[in-house]
């Protein structure tokens, strides 16, 4: 059912989500996508160097972090992640001190490329460029649990282009004969950087991969946050209860190229881009809350103007923080 279809009703509240719940919701989804475009603009003024967007993503991401428990359960995400990183507890300045690649950076030193999060304290396992590695990291960190008795549910995500990397069937092959505790959650925005869905994979949905290793698949408009935290609680709550692994496929539309060295005019047509960003999840989450009286104009631009100002604190700082020492790269490469 559409977040468009039902704007009068507090679905919220019936899926147990307060009224403050939703709107940190929609203030973490603002604040990705308001770093997203700062980092834009860094980007083409020449400050920063690469950026992999999340925007079109933040609804998705949002309702699916919030399904976890932050406390004992895992992240193992992919580069758009920001709204997820952001619902663990990272910031607005620990974001800009990635895209900068400073000392502080607290995801790698400035080791990694922006959007490479990874925190011992937020339970976010560091990523990498290899597409994909993530998937069969989750599942160990799964089995790791089990042994230990922490029983951690695992999320791990990734765009429907690395459902056809070989690393996601070995591990939901794994995970499924295993039963554990992991949720494999695909972010489809329909684009493999320019390959187009119908050029990747034979399947109606990507969800209908997960009958192949013995669990439940489900596809979901990954507009709508309330509806994509449904169906993650779902599966948080059978992975809890011994039930093994879920495929969640959240349909997303990316509003802006691969990343900031591709032009996506070359292969997409400006008019389906324009007719996904009618369906811009922060517009439609918007209306919503404006619907069921959580949120006004005035509030509105009071969050915005809040976050903008974060964001400036954020970018000043990062800016003008210092790099790591050149000895610092030799730094967790061998045993010391």
């Amino acid at each position: 059912m559409s977040i468009t279809e039902t704007m009068n009703e507090n679905r919220h509240l019936a899926l147990g989500l307060s009224d403050e719940m939703v709107l940190n919701m929609y203030e973490d989804m603002v604040l990705a996508r308001k770093v997203d475009e700062r980092m834009w603009l860094l980007n083409r003024a020449g400050k920063l160097p690469f950026l992999v967007s999340c925007q079109g993503h933040e609804a998705a991401q949002a309702g699916a972090a919030y399904a976890l428990n932050k406390k004992k359960d895992f992240l193992c995400p992919y580069y758009r992640d920001m709204v997820m990183a952001i619902v663990f507890g990272m910031t607005a300045k620990e974001l800009m001190l990635s895209a900068f690649a400073r000392a502080e950076d607290p995801n790698s030193g400035g080791r990694q490329m922006p959007g490479h999060y990874g925190s011992k304290k937020y339970n976010i396992l560091s990523g990498s460029s290899v597409v994909t590695s993530q998937v069969p990291h989750a599942v160990g960190i799964a089995l790791a649990g089990r042994m230990k008795g922490d029983h951690p549910v695992v999320l791990t995500s990734f765009g429907e282009g690395s459902s056809n990397q070989g690393e996601f069937h070995e591990a939901a092959n794994f995970a499924g004969v295993h039963k554990l505790p992991v949720i494999f959650f695909c972010e489809n925005n329909q684009y493999a950087i320019s390959v187009p869905l119908s050029k990747q994979v034979a399947c109606e949905n990507i969800a209908d991969r997960a009958i192949g290793y013995g669990f439940e698949g489900v596809t979901v408009d990954g507009n709508d946050p309330l509806e994509v935290y449904r169906v993650m609680k779902e599966a948080v709550e059978k992975a809890e209860n011994g039930g093994g692994p879920t495929l969640v496929e959240a349909v997303v539309n990316r509003l802006t190229p691969h990343s900031s060295d591709d032009d996506d005019r070359s292969y997409r047509p400006r008019e389906e881009v324009e007719q996904a960003k009618e369906k811009d999840p922060l517009l439609t989450f918007s209306s919503y809350l404006k619907q069921v009286g959580l949120l006004d104009e005035q509030k509105e631009q009071e969050i915005h103007k809040r976050i903008a100002k974060e964001i400036d604190e954020a970018t000043e700082y990062a800016e003008n923080a210092p790099n790591s020492e050149p000895e610092y790269a030799l730094k967790h490469v061998y045993a010391e």
